[in-house]
């Protein structure tokens, strides 16, 4: 009240009248002494104040405003006490000016447990064990925008309940090859998919006045040599491929923070790239958020002031397992920055344009007006992970209708393998959790079907580290797969369910696998059990494509992905036909490594020579590849099986010619020929019949979940903006329209074609 002009004339106001009835000289005088003294405080004091809480203002002001205001109140030392970290997962606020500190945390698919201040380990909290939520190629399966938006609005309250106000996710870096370490934790090979189920992941997390970082921006595709590798890729590649996920994630679902890759790209780290970083993400897109560095992906200062970054973390660590012995304020935008701000070697310019994008970050999240409280392992978690995960289980194979298992059909089910009671939430580097529950395979199963008709046999035992070392010699490999054989010839059918377990070089972050094949005997033991029973399905639990050399003997096949805390329940539900599944594969199942686009092309390609890399496939990822060169993959992109089937009508637009910034509209039947409930997520590939540059013989560009009673019949409608079909030009580095013939197929996967109708672009 103190800056009000009306309140400090109503002071001096009874501080005249005190002064003139005092009648003695001496105690007027005296009276003025105090009254001069006390102004002098109030002022003072009132000035202290000004200085110390300049948020005292109306919260509800403009956030432009307040970051304003913060920003003018601020020393230069509070400045770049902002740009780097303070602990493992927190950055600096300013104390003097109640604004607080920034706190991250993993990540994509649950809240990690809290560590200590400087260490990686758990800290030993007993309040901070998540709801595990299905790794991301499972959402992308579900073709869903819908569960993207369930997904980002519960773990977003899950990180608000936490009071963490930055999500270390999603990732959507493309599917380049089956080897990828961390292609679980992304959305596939196709970078429609991903922009359409990234957004609404964005807006849901957000809306929880939590801010998503989408990583790793950009090109980071492997895990080997992550730290120093060079990719060289052609800027149509770049455009096409490799940023529409990371665009549509800014610009469409307004992600407040990004954060940097690991690799390098045409000679700069990403995380500090001026091209990436600068030109693209902050003038092009005119993304306003904080991009925060990678875990030690900081290399220089003046490439980290100069070139985009604007809050380093984990710098002096490897990003993953090492303690840091540096202190944080010899990181590289600590110290080193503020000398060279203080010697005039850089301008406090940029500096400034860092702390305001900080500022602003902390204004959208932790000190915004109308922030909802959170949630933390609620019912409501628990049934949004279990829908995501039913709707993004795929039945890649089902000879002779071997599913759904009714319960009561059989006697006697014996579950095979590790994966079947292993913990599928640990491992795989910072997706690791530390979770509430987890109900595994056979809980789950066990749970559907009764204890009594459910036997279980280990098979195989996996280990703890590198699967090239040997098993430990207390349990003999042999004999598991013979406790196996026994179990499986007395039972009615056989579940194997395998696949790989986030250790290391099985899905995780750290190192890529080093073949496609199932390792500790998997695919030995499945060949044994066929021996002596044909009754055999596999269920394969990961984020990777695997080899399958039984594949024509086993009479059906699930890819049931990383599944979280509900993943038990969610495969019985579906196993036993409660859940009609309909997944669709997020990417492409090769027959053998060398199908793959980056493999065939030799070690430049993958995992590159020395430190340089070179994208020689291009454009020509996953689908776009095996359909060029006529491969026929195992399963292709875009394929799931149901229990039902589906009947596609004809295609047909609204018009036949398209101006460039037109709309097609385009809609076909859809009908449910089965005798079950059922969903199919429908897709729409386009293709241009003569094009001025190399074209892909297809690409996705629309999709949409259908559900459907028994018998029923729907319309499907979808939209495809125009200027959608435009290539990037590398001529004029921009994109281009061409005017001319093009082809539109309505299709249940990249592979299966149902309809096709000719348009005329006329740009």
């Amino acid at each position: 009240m103190f800056g009000e002009s009306k309140n400090t004339f109503y002071i001096c106001t009874e501080i005249t009248y005190c002064v003139s009835d005092t009648k003695s000289k001496y105690e007027k005088m005296r009276l003025i002494r105090i009254v001069y003294v006390g102004l002098i405080c109030l002022i003072l004091a009132f000035n202290q104040v000004k200085a110390q809480n300049p948020i005292y203002l109306d919260v509800n002001q403009p956030i432009e405003k307040r970051v304003d205001q913060a920003l003018s109140l601020m020393t230069l030392e509070e400045k770049v006490a902002m740009c780097h970290a303070q602990s493992k997962f927190s950055s600096r606020g300013v104390p003097r000016l109640g604004i607080p500190e920034v706190w991250t945390d993993d990540g994509p698919h649950g809240i990690r447990e809290e560590v200590y201040w400087d260490k990686w380990s758990g800290a030993g909290w007993t309040n901070d064990s998540c709801t595990a939520f299905p790794a991301l190629t499972c959402l992308s399966a579900s073709f869903n925008p819908q569960m993207a938006l369930n997904y980002g609005k519960a773990i977003g309250e899950e990180a608000r309940y936490r009071n963490k106000n930055v999500l270390l996710g999603p990732g959507v870096n493309i599917y380049r090859t089956p080897l990828n370490g961390r292609n679980f934790e992304y959305m596939g090979e196709d970078p429609y998919l991903s922009s359409r189920m990234v957004v609404p992941y964005v807006k849901g997390v957000q809306q929880n006045g939590v801010a998503v970082c989408v990583k790793h921006f950009a090109l980071n595709n492997q895990e080997d040599n992550r730290m120093a590798v060079n990719v060289q890729v052609s800027d149509r590649a770049l455009y096409e491929i490799y940023l529409p996920a990371f665009k549509a994630a800014v610009q469409e679902g307004k992600a407040w923070s990004i954060m940097g890759s690991y690799n390098r790209f045409r000679g700069e780290n990403n995380c500090h790239n001026d091209f990436l970083l600068n030109k693209i993400l902050k003038n092009d897109w005119k993304f306003d958020g904080v991009v925060i560095s990678d875990w030690g992906g900081v290399h220089s200062t003046d490439e980290a002031v100069k070139n985009g970054l604007d809050l380093e973390m984990g710098t002096s660590t490897n990003g993953l397992t090492t303690d840091g012995t540096a202190p944080y304020s010899e990181y590289f935008l600590a110290n080193p920055y503020l000398r060279g701000l203080k010697s005039g070697k850089y301008s406090e310019t940029m500096l400034n344009d860092k702390v305001r994008r900080i500022l602003r970050l902390i204004f959208r999240t932790t000190m915004s007006a109308d922030r909802p409280f959170g949630k933390f392992v609620s019912p409501e978690h628990s049934e949004a992970a279990r829908m995501i995960a039913e709707e993004g289980i795929v039945l890649l194979k089902n000879d002779k209708q071997f599913f759904p298992i009714p319960v009561g059909k059989y006697q006697k089910i014996a579950v095979i393998g590790e994966n079947a009671t292993r913990s599928l939430v640990i491992g795989g580097g910072s997706s690791s959790l530390k979770v509430a529950y987890e109900v595994s395979a056979l809980d789950g199963l066990i749970k559907k079907y009764g204890k009594d008709h459910i036997v279980y046999s280990k098979g195989y035992i996996s280990g703890d580290n590198d699967y090239n070392k040997e098993v430990s010699v207390k349990i003999n490999t042999d004999s598991l797969i013979h406790a196996a054989v026994e179990v499986a010839q007395h039972a009615d059918i056989v579940l194997v369910i395998g696949g790989l377990n986030k250790n290391h070089l099985q899905d995780s972050e750290g190192a890529d696998r080093k073949s496609m094949d199932l390792s500790f005997g998997q695919d030995e033991l499945i060949s044994a059990l066929l021996q002596v029973n044909k009754k055999t399905a596999v269920i394969l639990n990961s984020g990777n494509a695997v080899s399958m050399p039984w594949i024509n003997d086993v009479r059906a096949i699930v890819q049931g992905w990383y599944l979280g805390s509900e993943a038990g329940n969610a495969l019985a539900n579906v196993l036993s036909g409660e859940v009609n599944p309909s997944g669709k594969l997020p990417f492409s199942f090769p027959k053998k490594l060398d199908d793959n686009a980056a493999i065939s092309f030799g070690e430049i390609s993958y995992p590159g020579v020395g430190d340089n890399e070179v994208y020689k496939e291009d454009i020509l990822v996953g689908y776009r590849w095996f359909d060029t060169k006529k491969i026929t993959p195992f399963f292709p992109f875009g394929f799931g099986l149901s229990y039902t089937t589906f009947e596609y009508g004809k295609i047909t637009t609204d018009k036949k010619s398209y101006s460039a910034d037109e709309t097609i509209k385009l809609s076909f039947k859809l009908k449910n020929t089965g005798k079950i409930y059922g969903a199919d997520a429908a897709q729409v590939y386009v293709s241009q019949k003569i094009a001025s540059v190399v074209r892909p013989l297809k690409e996705l560009k629309a999709f949409k979940k259908c559900y459907l009673h028994a018998g029923e019949t729907q319309t499907v409608e979808m939209e495809i903006k125009a200027k959608d079909l435009a290539f990037y030009n590398e001529k004029t580095q921009s994109w281009t329209l061409e005017s001319g013939e093009f082809i539109l197929y309505n299709a249940a996967s990249s592979a299966d074609l149902k309809s096709n109708i000719s348009i005329q672009i006329n740009n």
